[in-house]
């Protein structure tokens, strides 16, 4: 029998986390998917039921791209994603999201865009 390598036993990880995030979604909130490269971090709201992106931002949207310019490090990148990201949510009057972190650990990026989510009084 072959041997799987790291990043297989990852996807299997994270297509078991999402199935069982998608299980236990009763109320049919969007899911807030997150997904982060070397400079970049990508956050989008998904409706399961419909199956098509609600809301998304990113670290490279024109909108927010002054103050990432600005932004010291990337953890401070994500803080600003996720305020862009809580007011697009607010507009579209969605008071509670279910949060996918996409089998990233729950620290450093991920916390930050998240953390930036709650503090403008989004239900994760």
């Amino acid at each position: 029998m072959a041997k799987k390598s790291k990043y297989q036993i990852w996807q299997k990880k994270r297509s078991r986390i999402k199935y069982r995030i998608m299980q236990k979604n009763i109320g049919n909130h969007p899911r807030l998917v997150v997904y982060r490269s070397n400079t970049n971090i990508y956050a989008q709201l998904v409706d399961d039921e419909k199956r098509i992106t609600v809301l998304s931002a990113s670290s490279i949207d024109k909108n927010i791209k002054s103050l990432i310019d600005k932004a010291a490090n990337k953890i401070e990148k994500s803080k600003i994603v996720g305020e862009s990201l809580a007011e697009k949510i607010k507009e579209a009057k969605i008071g509670r999201i279910v949060f996918d972190r996409n089998g990233y650990k729950y620290h450093g990026r991920v916390k930050a865009l998240t953390e930036a989510i709650r503090s403008a009084e989004i239900t994760i």
